[in-house]
């Protein structure tokens, strides 16, 4: 009787019981944790919905920047949200073995293929499967084995200047110097992984849409990372994901379609019909190449540990690579060139040290391509490089980890488990006591030993600096980027991200003069996820090498 009546008071009144209910839980969310102790915006202290609409509007780099400024070091972002901006919290979030776990935002990210989703190294939260997956294919990524895929960047780098002179050099034509390269970037590695090229620098288009794909993919994620299970309302349907499955709709997202197709012609199956994998069990029957590729090395992979490594995680090794290989590589490679030319003493200041070089007869490489180890020892190269890195980040947002159960200590604040923390790489690059006051200009002598004071220019670096301590603070400096991550889950791809762009921009910048279309113009940037940048438009005009006498 007692419950009857009360359920009748509940339907008799639903609207005062709603209100209720959502009044306590913003409550809660209010205190949750305990969390109401730390500054930040009233909403993001109630509902997620603020960080949601923040990183739709495509620029939360700048509001994080800005309530670090007013607030401190540390922000309430959501209701179980904290963003930190003092560098000592990065040695306790991302540090080795501090138990720390990926957040719900990396699963948002996963690739699909027929209907099932591809947990990556990136994407995955589960270190178990982290830790066996790097097992089985860090040694393709190590810096010693660069040298084997230096042919493959060589490729494509030539093509690319070749294209560049005919299309744009000899025409005079604008070029959209982020689009062009982006596809630079899918195109080396795609020859990297799979020996082939998508086709991108050839034709100079976006081949299958795969560039608009990711764009948009990327716009999707952002915000909807802010809540996570919104994702199982859109891409990661469970019903929409069973259709795939049963062939009634393809789910299979453009970059897999191609690593899939490149397998197939790589590794034919003996017997499609049989398997119920992503791919299907596969034994070779085509010739490998000459040049072992990143797919010949995750094969080798796959029959060391068939335990483990099957051919689903080997179509994520390589889908993998197309997101993590293009993206944030193009994006490194377009800060460079643009603050080189929005700073021309610096832009002057590398070509110095590219012209000196070359006097010297110190490139041998073929068709004006510097290498690896030529390009280790250009250290302004290097310098504006970092500074790139510095000013501007790939990642735009918090890199988010949970706090262990147990709780605990970040930059002298005890955090209670099961709270998201993280470092905003936009944020942390910006601290004056690491970098100098001058963090808002592009400073590349900052990076140079007796470079520590602002100037302008290289003539500004000090000779009779005090040389240790000049080391320590650019190795300070260095250990608080953020740009490729930090710890156990550092971009697997870091070294080859590297390879390219330290090899890439002397090689262009000593074939061609390039110019911004409008100098007074800025470019666009658009923060999902990773910053994009937009209007990004170049001329380029034939630049004559300066060889050794």
């Amino acid at each position: 009787m007692i419950a009857e009546t009360f359920i009748g008071l509940i339907v008799n009144n639903w609207p005062v019981v709603l209100c209720v209910a959502f009044t306590a839980c913003l409550i809660n969310n209010r205190f949750n944790r305990g969390l109401n102790k730390y500054p930040g915006p009233f909403l993001a202290s109630i509902t997620d919905w603020w960080r949601f609409w923040i990183v739709y509007r495509r620029r939360p780099e700048v509001e994080h920047i800005k309530l670090h400024a007013k607030h401190g070091d540390v922000v309430r972002l959501g209701p179980n949200d904290l963003s930190f901006a003092d560098p000592q919290a990065l040695k306790t979030i991302y540090g080795l073995n501090k138990g720390f776990t990926k957040s719900e935002f990396y699963p948002v990210q996963q690739s699909v293929a027929n209907g099932h989703r591809l947990p990556s190294l990136f994407s995955s939260t589960s270190e178990t499967f982290h830790a066996q997956l790097r097992r089985c294919v860090n040694s393709a990524f190590s810096m010693s084995t660069l040298v084997q895929y230096e042919p493959f960047v060589d490729s494509t780098t030539e093509l690319f200047l070749s294209q560049t002179e005919k299309i744009y050099a000899q025409t005079g034509d604008v070029c959209n110097f982020s689009r062009w390269l982006q596809f630079y970037a899918f195109d080396v590695i795609g020859e990297m992984t799979y020996s082939k090229r998508h086709g991108f620098v050839e034709e100079n288009r976006d081949i299958d849409g795969i560039v608009q794909y990711l764009g948009k993919l990327f716009d999707y994620v952002a915000p909807i990372g802010q809540i996570p299970w919104l994702d199982l309302f859109f891409l990661k349907n469970p019903l929409y994901l069973m259709a795939s499955q049963y062939g009634l709709i393809d789910s299979t997202f453009p970059v897999a379609k191609f690593a899939k197709a490149r397998m197939a012609e790589r590794y034919p199956s003996a017997d499609k019909a049989k398997s119920t994998s992503v791919l299907p069990e596969t034994e070779p029957k085509a010739a490998l190449p000459s040049q072992p590729d990143l797919l010949s090395k995750f094969m080798q992979a796959k029959e060391a540990r068939p335990e483990f490594m099957n051919d689903t995680l080997v179509t994520t090794m390589a889908v993998s690579m197309a997101f993590a290989g293009s993206e944030t590589t193009a994006i490194s490679l377009s800060s460079v060139f643009y603050f080189l030319l929005k700073n021309p003493p610096c832009l002057a200041a590398l070509y110095r040290e590219l012209d000196s070089r070359d006097k010297e007869g110190f490139f041998k490489g073929e068709n004006g391509i510097v290498t690896w180890s030529e390009s280790q020892e250009l250290p302004y190269l290097d310098a504006c490089i970092k500074e790139s890195f510095r000013l501007h980040p790939a990642p735009g947002l918090p890199i988010e980890r949970v706090v262990p159960k147990e709780g605990a200590e970040i930059a002298g604040h005890f955090i209670l488990g099961g709270t998201i923390v993280g470092c905003n790489a936009w944020v942390v690059h910006r601290r004056p006591e690491i970098f100098g006051e001058d963090v808002e200009i592009f400073r590349p002598e900052r990076w140079l030993v007796g470079g520590g004071v602002a100037g302008q220019g290289v003539s500004e670096v000090q000779p009779d600096a005090n040389v240790d301590s000049e080391e320590k603070r650019i190795k300070e400096m260095g250990a608080t980027l953020l740009h490729f991550g930090m710890g156990a889950r550092t971009c697997i791809g870091k070294n080859i991200s590297l390879l390219e762009i330290y090899k890439v921009v002397p090689s262009l910048l000593r074939g061609f003069e390039i110019s911004l279309e409008d100098p007074s113009k800025e470019w666009t940037l658009c923060n999902s996820w990773f910053v994009r940048q937009l209007n990004f438009k170049t001329k380029f005009r034939r630049r004559q090498s300066v060889k050794s006498s």
